[in-house]
């Protein structure tokens, strides 16, 4: 698979670590940010105009550079050396992103000593890796404005962002905030002059983003940090509060469509994004955000990337989902069932090779591990013991004995290493003598 290419050349890059961390690269490659004829902001790098086609995330970047991504994106300094050695022999600039401590992780900017702390690691790290000929940006910060109420962080943001462009003028800065308000685009013009970029992560709301930014006054370039699907947050809800997740084919609308109309058309402004996510992770659901399985299969959103970077519609594309139903009922419908009765859903697949498909389901339990900002999430276990029968695009499955929220997923591979999916959540109500036929029974208003 792809991305047991890429780990084999992390691991060939892992045996000379020890060399790369005493002999940084010590010719760097100058990064600025101009204005060209036509009044747009262009970044420059080694004097040539240098757009960013981005991925959020350092695993599977053998696929980024088949589908014409130029440059990475990290969160933190952790593994730098590996990051930046990958980076080098695969030819790929990274945004280094600089952890600069949340409030809500418990980060008090009122503790004088903490801050300093902070300030003279990252000091430390920009010393180390500033002359590295693959550095592009430094992120100075992600999300630090949420779910905040101390503005000290910005200083804190303006102190760093002042070191970086002391000791390293080659570099620009940029930090990054959860979506976009006047009010923090005010802030940091404010307290972070330091700053050159602006960064925005967002999702559903990317259409607000051109309007807003200008209209809070920023003058500068910004990119989107982070986009892609349609937010846990920002979607319809079941009756019981489940957040209904668009298909790997919606998706693929989305990240089209918002990459179009929200990014590439603000030239002006807009110097380029890092697609979310170049990887797989629970959040909400195991499929909610990455746009590779876990095994490493690439979704159809990734072959919309390959056709807006490169021009080129790829070989073979991933499978597309035009619809799933359960029990008669389409996704997005408030799905009741009996506990311990049997059910049939149904999914409308297509694929535009004709591969052969393997088909997957799997009931699982809807997640009760719900963070916010990307933290680390439990994956809900499957549940086992519904005698699931399989055939074709359907499957006869009994729900589970107890009572609560699940969800059904599908998956379908088409044997080249892309795959689609679904879900569609549905509620066990617990049987009754009224009700023996496993018929849908009337849900009642509840604490959940």
């Amino acid at each position: 698979m792809k991305n047991m290419r890429t780990k084999f050349i992390s691991v060939l890059l892992l045996a000379s670590i020890g060399w790369f961390s005493d002999a940084v690269s010590a010719q760097a490659i100058p990064v600025t940010i101009e204005k060209n004829a036509d009044g747009e902001w262009q970044l420059m790098r080694n004097g040539e105009p240098y757009y960013i086609k981005g991925v959020g995330g350092k695993e599977h970047l053998d696929v980024a550079i088949e589908i014409g991504a130029n440059s990475f994106r990290t969160w933190s300094p952790d593994d730098a050396d590996e990051v930046l050695a990958l980076a080098e022999e695969l030819d790929l600039t990274v945004m280094m992103g600089l952890w600069v401590g949340h409030e809500r992780h418990g980060f008090d900017y009122n503790n004088e000593a903490k801050v300093q702390a902070q300030l003279e690691y990252f000091t430390s790290v920009v010393e180390k890796y500033k002359d590295h000929p693959n550095i592009l940006l430094w992120g100075i910060g992600n999300e630090v404005d949420l779910f905040y109420s101390n503005t000290k962080v910005w200083d804190a943001i303006e102190d760093i962002a002042a070191m970086v462009k002391r000791l390293d003028p080659n570099h620009p800065t940029t930090t990054v905030t959860a979506g976009l308000d006047s009010r923090e685009v005010k802030l940091i013009m404010e307290k972070a002059p330091s700053i050159d970029i602006y960064g925005i992560n967002t999702y559903g709301d990317i259409g607000i983003v051109k309007d807003t930014i200008r209209a809070a006054g920023w003058k500068g370039p910004y990119i989107i940090s982070e986009w892609g699907p349609t937010g846990h947050w920002e979607v319809a809800k079941t009756m019981w509060g489940a957040p209904v997740e668009q298909s790997s084919s919606e998706k693929a609308v989305s990240y089209r469509n918002r990459y179009k109309d929200y990014i590439a058309s603000d030239k002006e402004m807009c110097i380029g994004s890092y697609v979310f996510l170049w990887g797989q992770k629970q959040e909400t659901t195991s499929t909610w955000y990455g746009m590779f399985s876990n095994e490493g299969y690439s979704s159809e959103a990734i072959n919309v990337l390959e056709e807006l970077w490169t021009g080129k519609i790829p070989d073979n594309r991933a499978p597309g989902i035009e619809k799933v139903m359960l029990n008669g009922m389409v996704k997005g419908d408030s799905i009741l069932l009996t506990a311990d009765h049997m059910y049939e859903a149904e999914v409308f697949i297509n694929d535009p090779d004709g591969d052969d498909m393997k088909y997957i389901w799997e009931v699982v339990k809807e997640s009760q591990d719900i963070k916010a900002g990307g933290d680390a999430e439990t994956r809900p276990p499957s549940v086992k013991g519904l005698g699931v029968k399989k055939k074709g695009n359907t499957v006869k499955f009994r729900a589970p004995v107890d009572e609560g929220p699940y969800r059904l997923f599908f998956f379908a591979y088409d044997g080249n290493e892309h795959y689609a999916y679904t879900n569609i959540p549905f509620y066990v109500m617990p049987a009754s003598d009224d009700d023996q036929e496993g018929r849908p029974v009337t849900f009642k208003k509840r604490s959940l």
